[in-house]
């Protein structure tokens, strides 16, 4: 369900296609998240998942798989 989730989110903010948003894509290097972009996937993922991230966490995050897998943590 997160997995599903947040592919689709990345697929409404950045207009990729799902096949792009694998687990290991990177942000930056392949699916070209900028700033900006970072911005708004915090607060859609907060939104979604009614839940908090702070800013640090965001800048941490490298992969898909590493945004599925603070989401999968704060949900517990």
């Amino acid at each position: 369900m997160v997995k599903s989730k947040v592919v689709n989110i990345f697929v409404d903010l950045l207009g990729v296609s799902a096949d792009e948003v694998t687990e290991d894509a990177r942000l930056i290097e392949d699916l070209a998240v900028d700033s900006l972009d970072a911005v708004e996937l915090s607060l859609t993922l907060e939104e979604q998942f009614s839940l908090s991230v702070e800013d640090y966490e965001i800048e941490q995050l490298q992969t898909v798989s590493d945004v599925i897998e603070l989401i999968q943590k704060k949900l517990g």
